[in-house]
């Protein structure tokens, strides 16, 4: 069998300690170099240990300070579901609901070529001009999801719902956007990735640059299963947990 990366084994040391109770949040632990020789390791394996503890969530680096042991967040649950989703902007119904996105910035942008990979997405070809738009949703003033998502502007183009956040059905959704210029959304895909954090990513959602974020590739299909919309969804993994909700049909 393959040996264990030294630096994972330093990490389970040092996890073991911490959830034993060694320190209390709020510590500060022993510099990386004091660590690093009472493991009788390199400075650079410490470092990848401490690392992958403060990507786990379990220690936060203060930079000019050290490290110290982190208050651990509350996972909320974000439910995936056909009778709770209006696919495309954040349900108007059940705001109330406990950490549940209440606000949401956007910005817009016509006439974007589709890169290869959302090409293939949306069955169009590499270049053809879709609508991009950029969201960041937020809870209690608090970043939780990001979205970035694409429209074929040979669907939408010389209609009023052309923009996703503007016109008459500003923030309604793709699927009463389309209905309202005669596409009928029938189905809904997504594909959840488990990822880390960009510094882009990690910036936006007041996270740490490598923290766990949930990556889901969304397509919307209408009757005909045409691609009308795709979407890069990303959730950060330390403050949320998702759960996917089905109906049963009835016979």
């Amino acid at each position: 069998m393959p040996r264990e990366a030294p630096y994972l084994a330093v990490a389970d040391l040092l996890r073991t300690r911490i959830l034993a109770g060694e320190w209390r949040i709020g510590d500060r632990l022993p510099s990386r170099a004091h660590l690093a020789e009472e493991y009788g390791v390199g400075r650079n394996v410490m470092q990848r240990a401490v690392d992958r503890l403060i990507i786990e969530g379990l220690l936060e680096g203060r930079a000019g300070s050290g490290t110290y042991l982190r208050m651990p967040r509350e996972r909320l649950r974000m439910v995936r579901s056909r009778h709770r989703e209006r696919w495309g902007s954040p349900s108007r119904v059940g705001m109330m609901e406990r950490g549940r996105a209440n606000a949401w910035e956007s910005h817009s942008q016509m006439r974007v070529p589709a890169p290869d990979g959302i090409a293939d997405r949306l069955a169009i070809r590499p270049g053809d001009l879709c609508v991009h738009t950029h969201y960041e949703f937020l809870a209690d003033g608090h970043p939780v999801q990001l979205s970035a998502s694409w429209e074929p502007m040979a669907i939408t183009e010389g209609t009023p719902v052309v923009l996703p956040e503007t016109g008459p059905l500003a923030g309604k959704g793709v699927v009463e956007r389309m209905r309202s210029i005669g596409v009928f959304v029938e189905t809904v895909v997504e594909l959840p990735r488990p990822a880390r954090a960009t510094r882009d990513q990690a910036n936006l959602l007041g996270t740490s640059l490598g923290d766990l974020v949930l990556q889901i590739e969304r397509t919307i299909y209408d009757t005909d299963g045409r691609p009308v919309e795709t979407a890069d969804i990303v959730i950060p993994d330390a403050r949320r947990e998702v759960v996917y909700e089905f109906g049963i049909d009835q016979p």
